[in-house]
Protein backbone atom coordinates (compact mmCIF):
# COMPACT_ATOMS: atom_id res chain seq x y z
CA UNK A 1 0.00 0.00 0.00
CA UNK A 2 1.39 3.40 -1.01
CA UNK A 3 1.89 5.89 1.79
CA UNK A 4 -0.76 8.55 2.16
CA UNK A 5 -2.32 10.98 4.61
CA UNK A 6 -5.96 11.72 5.40
CA UNK A 7 -7.40 14.85 7.03
CA UNK A 8 -10.78 14.59 8.74
CA UNK A 9 -13.19 16.49 10.96
CA UNK A 10 -14.74 14.59 13.87
CA UNK A 11 -17.74 15.03 16.15
CA UNK A 12 -19.57 17.88 14.39
CA UNK A 13 -16.30 19.58 13.41
CA UNK A 14 -15.26 19.95 17.05
CA UNK A 15 -12.11 17.91 16.44
CA UNK A 16 -9.68 17.66 13.53
CA UNK A 17 -7.56 14.61 12.86
CA UNK A 18 -4.66 13.68 10.61
CA UNK A 19 -3.75 10.04 10.03
CA UNK A 20 -0.85 8.74 7.93
CA UNK A 21 0.83 5.56 6.78
CA UNK A 22 4.55 6.13 6.16
CA UNK A 23 6.07 2.65 5.81
CA UNK A 24 7.59 3.13 2.35
CA UNK A 25 8.78 6.65 3.19
CA UNK A 26 10.67 5.48 6.28
CA UNK A 27 12.00 2.50 4.33
CA UNK A 28 13.56 4.99 1.90
CA UNK A 29 15.46 6.58 4.81
CA UNK A 30 16.48 3.17 6.15
CA UNK A 31 17.85 2.18 2.74
CA UNK A 32 19.68 5.45 2.08
CA UNK A 33 21.26 5.76 5.54
CA UNK A 34 21.34 2.08 6.62
CA UNK A 35 19.66 2.94 9.91
CA UNK A 36 19.59 0.24 12.58
CA UNK A 37 16.24 -0.63 14.22
CA UNK A 38 16.18 1.84 17.13
CA UNK A 39 17.40 4.68 14.91
CA UNK A 40 14.81 3.69 12.29
CA UNK A 41 12.06 3.89 14.90
CA UNK A 42 13.22 7.32 16.08
CA UNK A 43 13.57 8.95 12.66
CA UNK A 44 10.41 7.20 11.44
CA UNK A 45 8.32 8.53 14.32
CA UNK A 46 9.71 12.03 13.80
CA UNK A 47 9.04 11.94 10.05
CA UNK A 48 5.43 10.80 10.53
CA UNK A 49 4.80 13.66 12.95
CA UNK A 50 6.52 16.19 10.67
CA UNK A 51 4.62 15.17 7.53
CA UNK A 52 1.33 15.54 9.41
CA UNK A 53 2.35 18.95 10.73
CA UNK A 54 3.32 19.86 7.16
CA UNK A 55 -0.20 18.93 6.06
CA UNK A 56 -1.47 21.71 8.36
CA UNK A 57 0.31 24.24 6.14
CA UNK A 58 -0.77 25.71 2.79
CA UNK A 59 0.59 26.19 -0.73
CA UNK A 60 4.42 26.34 -0.73
CA UNK A 61 4.83 26.59 3.05
CA UNK A 62 7.54 24.41 4.60
CA UNK A 63 8.45 23.11 8.04
CA UNK A 64 11.78 22.07 9.56
CA UNK A 65 11.90 20.06 12.79
CA UNK A 66 15.13 19.66 14.75
CA UNK A 67 15.30 17.20 17.63
CA UNK A 68 18.37 17.56 19.81
CA UNK A 69 18.42 15.17 22.75
CA UNK A 70 21.22 14.01 24.99
CA UNK A 71 21.01 10.39 23.78
CA UNK A 72 23.55 8.53 21.64
CA UNK A 73 21.50 8.90 18.46
CA UNK A 74 22.52 12.58 18.29
CA UNK A 75 20.44 15.16 16.46
CA UNK A 76 17.68 14.61 13.92
CA UNK A 77 16.54 17.04 11.24
CA UNK A 78 13.32 16.59 9.25
CA UNK A 79 11.96 18.82 6.47
CA UNK A 80 8.35 18.70 5.31
CA UNK A 81 5.92 20.73 3.24
CA UNK A 82 2.20 21.16 2.59
CA UNK A 83 2.27 18.73 -0.35
CA UNK A 84 3.23 15.52 1.44
CA UNK A 85 6.98 15.66 0.76
CA UNK A 86 9.32 14.86 3.64
CA UNK A 87 13.00 14.11 4.12
CA UNK A 88 15.14 13.56 7.18
CA UNK A 89 18.36 12.27 8.66
CA UNK A 90 19.74 11.21 12.01
CA UNK A 91 23.25 12.03 13.18
CA UNK A 92 24.16 8.47 14.24
CA UNK A 93 22.07 6.09 12.09
CA UNK A 94 23.79 2.93 13.35
CA UNK A 95 22.26 3.13 16.84
CA UNK A 96 20.43 0.19 18.37
CA UNK A 97 19.63 -1.22 21.83
CA UNK A 98 17.82 -4.25 23.22
CA UNK A 99 14.04 -3.89 23.53
CA UNK A 100 12.79 -1.93 26.53
CA UNK A 101 10.82 -3.31 29.50
CA UNK A 102 7.55 -3.46 27.53
CA UNK A 103 9.10 -5.16 24.52
CA UNK A 104 9.39 -2.11 22.26
CA UNK A 105 12.31 -0.47 20.50
CA UNK A 106 13.99 1.78 23.08
CA UNK A 107 13.59 5.13 21.35
CA UNK A 108 13.72 7.02 24.65
CA UNK A 109 17.19 5.65 25.38
CA UNK A 110 18.38 6.57 21.89
CA UNK A 111 16.93 10.11 21.81
CA UNK A 112 17.50 10.96 25.46
CA UNK A 113 15.20 12.70 27.92
CA UNK A 114 16.96 16.06 28.06
CA UNK A 115 17.04 18.42 25.09
CA UNK A 116 14.72 20.31 22.76
CA UNK A 117 12.33 20.03 19.83
CA UNK A 118 12.60 23.09 17.59
CA UNK A 119 10.18 23.88 14.77
CA UNK A 120 10.67 26.49 12.04
CA UNK A 121 7.85 27.21 9.59
CA UNK A 122 8.34 29.20 6.41
CA UNK A 123 4.86 30.45 5.56
CA UNK A 124 5.91 32.96 2.92
CA UNK A 125 6.24 35.95 5.23
CA UNK A 126 9.31 38.06 6.00
CA UNK A 127 9.85 36.36 9.36
CA UNK A 128 9.70 32.62 10.02
CA UNK A 129 7.46 31.14 12.71
CA UNK A 130 9.70 29.46 15.28
CA UNK A 131 8.82 27.42 18.34
CA UNK A 132 10.80 25.34 20.80
CA UNK A 133 9.89 23.12 23.73
CA UNK A 134 11.88 20.73 25.92
CA UNK A 135 11.93 17.00 25.34
CA UNK A 136 9.60 15.62 28.01
CA UNK A 137 9.71 11.90 27.23
CA UNK A 138 12.11 10.92 24.47
CA UNK A 139 9.44 8.64 22.99
CA UNK A 140 8.64 11.49 20.54
CA UNK A 141 4.85 11.04 20.43
CA UNK A 142 4.54 12.66 23.84
CA UNK A 143 7.16 15.24 22.89
CA UNK A 144 5.26 16.36 19.78
CA UNK A 145 2.05 16.40 21.85
CA UNK A 146 3.73 18.71 24.35
CA UNK A 147 5.11 20.93 21.58
CA UNK A 148 1.74 21.41 19.83
CA UNK A 149 -0.13 21.97 23.09
CA UNK A 150 2.45 24.32 24.63
CA UNK A 151 4.10 26.18 21.77
CA UNK A 152 1.22 26.34 19.31
CA UNK A 153 -1.42 26.28 22.07
CA UNK A 154 -3.64 23.70 20.38
CA UNK A 155 -4.70 20.82 22.66
CA UNK A 156 -3.36 17.80 20.79
CA UNK A 157 -2.68 14.09 20.99
CA UNK A 158 0.11 12.65 18.83
CA UNK A 159 0.64 8.92 18.28
CA UNK A 160 3.52 7.70 16.10
CA UNK A 161 5.03 4.25 15.76
CA UNK A 162 7.41 2.09 13.74
CA UNK A 163 7.84 -1.67 13.57
CA UNK A 164 11.12 -3.05 12.17
CA UNK A 165 11.69 -6.50 10.66
CA UNK A 166 14.59 -8.77 11.75
CA UNK A 167 16.43 -7.85 8.53
CA UNK A 168 16.25 -4.12 9.46
CA UNK A 169 13.58 -3.31 6.85
CA UNK A 170 10.52 -1.33 7.93
CA UNK A 171 7.49 -3.48 8.69
CA UNK A 172 4.98 -0.72 9.52
CA UNK A 173 5.11 3.00 10.18
CA UNK A 174 2.59 5.78 10.66
CA UNK A 175 0.69 7.89 13.13
CA UNK A 176 -2.10 10.30 13.90
CA UNK A 177 -2.56 13.79 15.30
CA UNK A 178 -5.84 14.74 16.97
CA UNK A 179 -6.55 18.40 17.80
CA UNK A 180 -9.46 19.80 19.78
CA UNK A 181 -11.12 22.98 18.55
CA UNK A 182 -11.72 25.83 21.07
CA UNK A 183 -15.50 25.35 20.86
CA UNK A 184 -15.43 21.59 21.58
CA UNK A 185 -17.93 20.42 24.22
CA UNK A 186 -16.80 18.70 27.41
CA UNK A 187 -18.69 15.52 26.50
CA UNK A 188 -16.88 15.46 23.14
CA UNK A 189 -13.51 15.73 24.87
CA UNK A 190 -14.46 12.94 27.30
CA UNK A 191 -15.55 10.70 24.43
CA UNK A 192 -12.34 11.46 22.57
CA UNK A 193 -10.12 10.72 25.56
CA UNK A 194 -11.77 7.32 26.06
CA UNK A 195 -11.30 6.48 22.37
CA UNK A 196 -7.61 7.42 22.48
CA UNK A 197 -7.01 5.42 25.65
CA UNK A 198 -8.59 2.29 24.17
CA UNK A 199 -6.84 2.30 20.79
CA UNK A 200 -3.96 -0.21 20.29
CA UNK A 201 -0.47 1.02 19.35
CA UNK A 202 -0.63 2.77 15.99
CA UNK A 203 2.17 0.66 14.48
CA UNK A 204 0.22 -2.50 15.40
CA UNK A 205 -2.89 -1.21 13.62
CA UNK A 206 -0.91 -0.35 10.48
CA UNK A 207 0.80 -3.74 10.58
CA UNK A 208 -2.67 -5.33 10.72
CA UNK A 209 -3.57 -3.49 7.53
CA UNK A 210 -5.50 -0.52 8.90
CA UNK A 211 -5.71 2.39 6.47
CA UNK A 212 -5.70 6.03 7.63
CA UNK A 213 -9.46 6.11 7.07
CA UNK A 214 -9.95 3.04 9.27
CA UNK A 215 -7.75 4.56 11.99
CA UNK A 216 -9.97 7.65 11.97
CA UNK A 217 -13.06 5.44 12.11
CA UNK A 218 -11.53 3.55 15.04
CA UNK A 219 -11.42 6.84 16.95
CA UNK A 220 -14.68 8.48 15.84
CA UNK A 221 -16.90 5.74 14.48
CA UNK A 222 -19.30 7.21 11.96
CA UNK A 223 -19.00 10.71 13.44
CA UNK A 224 -16.41 11.96 10.98
CA UNK A 225 -16.01 13.34 7.48
CA UNK A 226 -12.95 13.10 5.27
CA UNK A 227 -11.70 16.55 4.23
CA UNK A 228 -8.65 15.70 2.12
CA UNK A 229 -6.37 12.83 1.06
CA UNK A 230 -2.82 13.22 -0.22
CA UNK A 231 0.07 10.91 -1.08
CA UNK A 232 3.23 11.31 0.99
CA UNK A 233 6.75 10.45 -0.05
CA UNK A 234 10.43 10.91 0.69
CA UNK A 235 11.65 13.71 -1.56
CA UNK A 236 14.95 15.55 -1.35
CA UNK A 237 15.57 19.04 -2.70
CA UNK A 238 19.28 18.57 -3.34
CA UNK A 239 20.88 18.78 -6.79
CA UNK A 240 24.33 19.06 -8.32
CA UNK A 241 23.55 22.66 -9.23
CA UNK A 242 22.79 23.56 -5.61
CA UNK A 243 26.07 22.07 -4.41
CA UNK A 244 27.92 23.76 -7.28
CA UNK A 245 26.54 27.12 -6.16
CA UNK A 246 27.50 26.32 -2.56
CA UNK A 247 31.09 25.52 -3.60
CA UNK A 248 31.17 28.80 -5.56
CA UNK A 249 30.56 30.61 -2.28
CA UNK A 250 33.60 29.07 -0.59
CA UNK A 251 36.06 31.50 -2.08
CA UNK A 252 39.00 31.41 -4.48
CA UNK A 253 41.64 29.91 -2.17
CA UNK A 254 39.52 26.99 -0.95
CA UNK A 255 38.36 26.06 -4.46
CA UNK A 256 41.97 26.24 -5.69
CA UNK A 257 43.02 23.91 -2.86
CA UNK A 258 40.35 21.38 -3.93
CA UNK A 259 41.79 21.39 -7.43
CA UNK A 260 45.45 21.16 -6.42
CA UNK A 261 45.12 18.72 -3.50
CA UNK A 262 42.17 16.50 -4.55
CA UNK A 263 41.90 17.10 -8.31
CA UNK A 264 38.19 17.72 -7.80
CA UNK A 265 35.57 17.49 -5.05
CA UNK A 266 32.79 15.28 -3.72
CA UNK A 267 29.68 16.63 -1.98
CA UNK A 268 27.29 14.43 0.02
CA UNK A 269 23.72 15.41 0.92
CA UNK A 270 22.93 14.90 4.62
CA UNK A 271 19.28 14.21 3.88
CA UNK A 272 19.42 11.62 1.10
CA UNK A 273 23.08 10.52 1.14
CA UNK A 274 23.36 11.27 -2.58
CA UNK A 275 26.93 11.92 -3.72
CA UNK A 276 27.87 14.54 -6.31
CA UNK A 277 31.28 14.55 -8.04
CA UNK A 278 32.93 17.70 -9.37
CA UNK A 279 35.90 17.42 -11.70
CA UNK A 280 38.89 19.73 -11.60
CA UNK A 281 37.64 21.25 -14.84
CA UNK A 282 34.26 22.09 -13.29
CA UNK A 283 35.98 23.74 -10.36
CA UNK A 284 38.34 25.61 -12.67
CA UNK A 285 35.27 27.15 -14.29
CA UNK A 286 34.33 28.67 -10.93
CA UNK A 287 37.70 30.40 -10.72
Amino acid sequence: MKDYLVKALLFNDEVRMYAVTSTETVQEVQTRHYTWPTASAAIGRAMSATVMMGAMLKNDDTITVRINGNGPIGGMVIDGDAKGNVRGYVEHPQTHFPLNDIGKLDVRRAVGTDGTISVVKDVGLKDYFTGQTPIVSGELGEDFTYYLTTSEQVPSSVAVGVLVNPDNTIKASGGFIIQVMPFAKEETIDQLEKAIESIPPISKLIDEGYTPEQIIERIAGSEHKIVDTMPIQFKCKCSKERFYNAIAGLGHDEIKAMIEEDNGAEAVCHFCNEKYQFTAQELEALL
